[in-house]
């Protein structure tokens, strides 16, 4: 099957999952004259949507990008990315709650709010885990020829590290909810190295192969 309608259909899911995450923006209830100092009090939802934003934009550029190197999907694949683009959507959830806790300042609740979070980007990587390992089982699908081994290589254990991260942001959640935060804005930024690492790892394999 050709992969061009799962690439149509995947852009869309995340382009529908960016625009709903700035839908938690809501006027304040503010006096007159005082609507600076009640936006400042929104800082969390910013925070919450700047983080979840950069976080599912990196995620897009990993599934754009790793999809120019397929040539042909399988039902099989299409179910994989259905369960990828499935736990990529949960994460409007957490955002919300992070959000909202942040305002709140109950520290019970911010635990599990981010603890929640947590999981989600776990469960996330782990999807992808799933993907990598699929792919290079079968180069029958992908574009790659003589550099394949070396691409995945290069590429297979950023997700279990990216799993790591968040277990182990999980754990400090309980101990120390700020540095569980840190840890999973760490987790994120790593996302973002990762895919610096597929894309020059990937346009190296185009070049050999041609």
């Amino acid at each position: 099957m050709k992969i061009d309608r799962m690439q149509a259909f995947s852009d869309g899911v995340y382009a529908i999952l960016i625009t709903i995450l700035v839908l938690d923006f809501k006027i304040p209830d503010y006096h007159v004259g005082s609507l600076f100092s009640a936006v400042l009090k929104q800082w969390p939802t910013m925070f919450a949507y700047i983080v979840s934003f950069l976080y599912v934009g990196t995620i897009w550029l990993f599934h754009h990008d790793f999809f120019q190197t397929l040539k042909e999907t399988n039902t099989s694949l299409n179910i994989i990315n259905l369960v990828m683009l499935f736990s990529v959507t949960l994460i409007d959830y957490p955002t919300a709650l992070v959000a909202n806790t942040l305002i709140s300042e109950n520290q019970n609740d911010m635990q599990v709010a981010f603890v929640y979070y947590d999981i989600v980007a776990l469960f996330i990587s782990l999807t992808f885990a799933w993907l990598y390992s699929y792919v290079r089982k079968h180069p029958e699908l992908t574009r790659m020829k003589s550099d394949q081994p070396h691409f995945y290589l290069a590429i297979r254990y950023d997700p279990v590290r990216s799993v790591i991260i968040y277990g182990a942001a999980i754990l400090a959640t309980f101990f120390s909810i700020w540095l569980g935060a840190c840890l999973l804005l760490v987790g994120v930024g790593y996302h973002f190295v990762a895919y610096l690492r597929l894309s020059k790892s990937m346009q190296k394999s185009i070049r050999e192969d041609r």
